[in-house]
């Protein structure tokens, strides 16, 4: 399989960021409707005194109101649901942040430094949403600017053929948490494809643990460790590799790795192995948007998206050979 880049796409959900609902509006507009309701059954009550509308139905009005309560009421315990969720992934990596702190200062004798890290909310975010289309989707950031209604489309590409190893949708708008799973899944493939030695992705997927993660799978991994200039001056260009580190860790045998012209030659491939796919597969086959909804459902219709580049880019191979 040879050298393989990871990215990922932002692909519009069948759903409008306008449908979002937050939170702290959904209190408001759950206290708005329960004043209505109160003041149709006070017409309610008084029919004979009350003067009413033209073509107003009180018991239909009623339903109305008492449907969408029903339906802000779910919402808030499905974004309640992911709060404490979030708390829960959140907490453990506050301990650990914390462990790490204490640590330090056990082995140095010395007060830690800085701000003690601030401990995560178990309760929801007043701008917490849900989107009432597709409850699935996320707001996202997209290339050019703003937010929309997305999905976090992710392909590992062979540099060599160009051709979609492994592809994935999650919800998560950051990329950190990606590679694992996708080395997990490149795993199950059949053997007969081989396995990648070398592994090229952007600083969205920089992590010791994802470099280690990388190492422990017998792959080499080019992982950006920050944002690139993207104009060097011809003596950064053309600088001479530095001296390598004795008894490196990943990271830092990673790291010396980027900085010589072997290794940024390699990591250019980045930039013409994923994103040229994902440029094909938006602009030529013109795939910008799910049609599907729900988070399972886009899975599936990504791995179609790309069996079909892989069927085109195939039939361009046979037509070089």
């Amino acid at each position: 399989m040879g050298t393989v880049g990871l990215d990922g796409t932002k692909v519009h959900a069948n759903a409008s960021r306008h449908s979002a609902l937050s939170y702290d509006h959904a209190g408001k507009l759950e206290a708005q409707l329960q004043a209505e309701v109160a003041d149709l059954m006070a017409k309610a009550e008084a029919a004979d005194q009350v003067d009413i509308a033209d073509g107003m139905s009180i018991p239909d009005e009623l339903a109305r109101r008492e449907e969408r309560l029903s339906r802000l009421a779910e919402a808030r315990a499905k974004i309640e649901a992911r709060a404490k969720e979030r708390f829960e992934r959140e907490q453990a990596d506050h301990q650990a942040k914390l462990a790490a702190r204490d640590a330090k200062a056990a082995a140095t004798g010395k007060k830690p430094t800085g701000r003690e890290p601030k401990p995560p909310v178990a309760t929801p975010l007043p701008t917490d949403q849900i989107n009432l289309t597709d409850e699935e989707s996320r707001i996202m950031a997209v290339a050019g600017g703003g937010f929309e209604q997305c999905y976090n489309a992710q392909a590992a590409v062979a540099a060599g053929s160009l051709l979609v190893v492994v592809a994935d949708v999650v919800q998560a708008p950051n990329d950190k948490q990606q590679l694992t799973p996708m080395l997990d899944k490149i795993g199950t493939l059949p053997d007969v494809l081989g396995r990648p030695d070398m592994l090229l992705a952007d600083n969205g997927y920089f992590s010791e643990a994802n470099v280690q993660a990388c190492v422990a799978g017998g792959i080499e991994p080019l992982i950006a460790l920050g944002r690139e200039a993207h104009h060097l001056s011809l003596q950064e260009r053309f600088a001479a590799a530095p001296p390598a580190p004795e008894d490196p860790t990943p990271v830092q045998a990673m790291a010396y790795r980027l900085r010589t012209p072997q290794g940024r030659a390699l990591y250019a491939l980045r930039k013409q192995t994923p994103e040229p796919v994902f440029g094909i597969i938006k602009s030529v086959l013109g795939f910008r948007q799910f049609l599907l909804r729900g988070l399972n459902a886009a899975r599936g219709e990504w791995r179609l998206v790309t069996m079909a580049w892989n069927l085109k880019r195939m039939f361009a191979l046979s037509r070089a050979v």
